[in-house]
């Protein structure tokens, strides 16, 4: 069957025919057969750079042989036990090695849960209430959090879902990113209130939103003064832009951190972990609840340590960073020299092309880009063969099988997406 004869079987039995939101690409998406490097393929046999990774997990690449041999080992001896397993350790020392001020990790499934459970452990740590969260960064999909979120709730015009009571969000305190001044004034207006501020380090879902020099460290100064605690969401960030991720890149110790994606190398994965004094509050050590049939599940644990392993020894940060910052080279070049000057924005193996003229720092400078042409670039781009995340707010990827052959490829294919939109406009 064809990409679209698929997609409509699909909508009788899937809500809207797709599993996420995102992925309702109109008018239909294509349905991926295959991935293989830095190309996915299609049921129609038509191929595509991948510059979206599956929203980031797949540093490596599509079906890397190192890690697709490790799973199929780990496989081969059963994959799912509800115990312990060797790997979980081995797979808790190499992450503590390397992210700082984690002592103790807790894995769980999804970077929603590992968020969810790290703003229950600084609430139940600290004994309060409030939470500040930041406008337009995404945290996943539980209560706390989905309020003025990025990602698809911002793609698809849903900043508040329907289902969720006031009195879940009545602890929820909002605030601009890359704005000290209104930090400050939320601790001093809920003074002794507040267990924590949870934070993308770089937003990665409201496009790609870099902090202002100093933002971390002076954010993290601040609610330590109100004895309150930060919490980074590295789930895109964590082992991309450094072996210790966000934290060491830009030089700030969280209280909790959260990752997720590239730590499962493709599987389903989330982390949160901390200081031992603040992790010994979950159970069984202490009452902070937190209980999973697949944390911990042999298959994600295989196929992440395996991935850390592989970015540790064959220096694929510098490499990705490297290929990074080709494609935003090539690309502001691109709107420069067809006079559209369009906003590119990036750290490394993450960029985002933002349909406005200004730099973009919070969520009012994302949302004033324009979506509707960003769409139509998107089209472009996929009829001639490149997949970029299909919305303004998320962010795209480069991974270590992307080679210079396919970046230059890609920039041509760039460069005749954004002239024909010039001619349109």
């Amino acid at each position: 069957m064809s990409n679209q004869e698929i997609f409509e079987n699909s909508k009788s039995v899937l809500v809207g025919g797709v599993n996420s939101p995102v992925r309702a690409i109109f008018p239909y998406p294509f349905i991926v057969e295959r991935g293989e490097g830095p190309r996915l393929y299609d049921v129609e046999g038509k191929s595509y750079v991948d510059y979206c990774l599956a929203f980031g997990p797949l540093i490596l690449g599509h079906n890397h042989p190192v890690i697709n041999k490790a799973v199929k080992d780990r496989i081969d001896k059963g994959w799912c036990f509800g115990t312990p397993t060797e790997t979980e350790l081995d797979f808790a020392r190499m992450f503590t090695k390397h992210v700082p001020n984690v002592d103790k990790i807790r894995t769980v499934n999804t970077g929603t849960e590992a968020t969810m459970t790290a703003i229950r452990l600084a609430r139940g740590f600290t004994g309060r209430d409030k939470i500040i969260k930041i406008e337009g960064a995404f945290h996943g999909a539980h209560e706390a959090v989905l309020v003025k979120a990025g990602s698809g709730a911002l793609t698809h015009s849903v900043p508040n879902s329907k289902g969720i009571p006031a009195d879940f969000t009545k602890n929820t305190i909002l605030i601009p990113y890359n704005d000290l001044d209104a930090l400050e004034q939320a601790l001093k207006e809920n003074e002794g209130q507040i267990a924590a501020m949870i934070t993308e380090p770089a937003i990665g879902n409201a496009g790609c939103i870099l902090p202002r020099d100093g933002y971390l460290t002076g954010a993290k100064k601040l609610l330590a003064e109100h004895n309150s605690l930060l919490i980074l969401d590295e789930v895109i960030t964590g082992f991309r832009l450094a072996m210790g991720g966000a934290q060491e890149y830009f030089e700030v110790d969280a209280d909790i951190v959260t990752m997720g994606k590239i730590i499962g190398g493709g599987f389903p994965i989330g982390v949160f972990g901390a200081r031992t004094e603040i992790m010994d509050n979950i159970t069984p050590l202490g009452q902070v609840y937190n209980a999973g049939t697949f944390n911990g599940h042999p298959a994600s644990m295989t196929a992440g340590l395996e991935t850390l392993k592989y970015i540790e020894q064959n220096n694929v940060l510098d490499a990705i960073a490297e290929k990074g910052n080709y494609i935003q080279k090539g690309l502001k070049d691109i709107v420069q020299d067809t006079g559209l000057n369009y906003s590119v924005q990036g750290i490394g193996p993450m960029f985002q092309v933002y349909f406005n003229t200004e730099t973009v720092w919070d969520l009012v400078g994302a949302m004033a880009s324009d979506a509707k042409l960003f769409l139509q670039y998107f089209a472009k781009l996929r009829e001639r063969g490149v997949y970029i995340p299909p919305s303004q707010f998320e962010c795209c990827f480069t991974s270590l099988a992307h080679d210079k052959e396919t970046l230059d490829l890609t920039l041509e294919q760039f460069d005749k997406s954004l002239r024909e939109i010039k001619e349109i406009q």
